[in-house]
């Protein structure tokens, strides 16, 4: 556990600082000693004009009191490094965090997928590294500003070494949950995330391509075959909401305006909301889409099984990585659906 003195508040770096690690790190420079670790340019805005927070609703704030840098040496005395790198560089950060650590430094991983925390522990075998998982979706609205689209509450390993840093989140302002079955979070919010294809395919505000029946369906394909693939290798999924995870697709599957009725409320998702993925082909970055469709893909192919629909999105979000940024074909729901559902093959 991070020795927390009281006469000093909490010293957190946020390294791979982008979109959820800026509202991350914004939110809690409340209560800590932040330093965000990100790209140069990105790092240079926030220094010139502070990070500004929006959303959910009308919330606001301006922050002023943090620090930037561009180098792993900028974690050094960290009693807490969060990592929100992409899953592919999660090695890297690992090799590149490891000489700057001190020895009582917890690292958490705020990352998609379902194995980032494995490989941060095998690349910081000296070290406790958490697993965290946040639900909402954050997206960047300006050079040093970031909009947080819907809600739910950051949820961190109920482990040692994790309450410092919950208790500093929650009095900074942030809904945490303290959990001790993360893998069984990481698989739940696996199943959410195989809408992030989805939603970057369409083009659309999250809440309007949810809103439409076909593009649900693809999640819902997608979504059946993750639940065979977890069944076989024992997973067990998490239930975040109101929806089991298992009745899920058929949810997904209701007429559009039942589908309001049962889920609208519960999905929290402002008009201007869009997906990681989305904002990634906006910009030319390569997208996480290995470790969501790919996880599923993978996953089958050790248990002999298949999952069509997940192998489909990942060549289609392939071909859209391979547009000029901002470029990729923008899909109708009748027109993915009909591609998700196709008979495998040659195309």
């Amino acid at each position: 556990m991070p020795t927390t003195p009281t006469q000093r508040r909490l010293r957190i770096a946020v390294f791979g600082a982008g979109s959820i690690g800026c509202h991350l790190g914004g939110m809690l420079a409340a209560t800590a000693e932040v330093t965000l670790i990100g790209r140069p340019a990105a790092m240079a805005a926030i220094d010139a004009d502070g990070l500004t927070l929006t959303g959910p609703g009308e919330a606001r704030r301006e922050v002023r009191e943090l620090a930037v840098a561009a180098g792993p040496e900028a974690a050094a005395g960290a009693d807490y490094v969060l990592v929100t790198v992409k899953s592919a560089d999660t090695a890297a950060a690992a090799r590149e965090l490891a000489p700057h650590l001190g020895p009582d430094t917890v690292v958490v991983s705020f990352q998609n997928g379902l194995r980032n925390v494995e490989v941060l522990a095998a690349g910081l075998p000296s070290h406790r590294v958490l697993a965290g998982m946040v639900p909402y979706n954050v997206v960047r609205t300006g050079a040093a500003a970031f909009h947080q689209g819907s809600g739910g509450s950051v949820v961190l390993a109920a482990e040692e070494g994790a309450e410092a840093l919950a208790d500093a989140a929650r009095a900074a302002g942030l809904l945490l949950e303290l959990r001790p079955d993360m893998p069984a979070v990481q698989a739940a919010k696996l199943l959410l995330n195989l809408n992030n294809a989805v939603n970057a395919l369409s083009g659309l505000p999250l809440r309007e391509q949810v809103g439409q029946l076909a593009y649900r369906r693809c999640v819902a394909r997608c979504q059946l075959e993750a639940l065979a693939v977890f069944r076989a290798a024992g997973v067990v999924p998490a239930q975040l909401g109101p929806v089991p995870p298992e009745v899920m697709p058929q949810v997904l599957e209701l007429p559009d305006a039942q589908f309001q009725e049962l889920a609208g409320a519960s999905l929290q998702i402002d008009a201007t909301a869009r997906t990681s993925m989305w904002e990634d082909l906006q910009r030319g970055r390569p997208t996480e889409i290995d470790s969501l469709q790919g996880e599923v893909v993978a996953l089958a192919e050790r248990h002999g099984l298949t999952a069509p629909a997940n192998a489909r999105l990942i060549a289609l979000v392939r071909e859209a990585e391979a547009a000029a940024p901002g470029a990729a074909r923008g899909w109708t729901g009748p027109e993915l659906l009909a591609e998700v559902e196709a008979p495998a093959g040659p195309r």
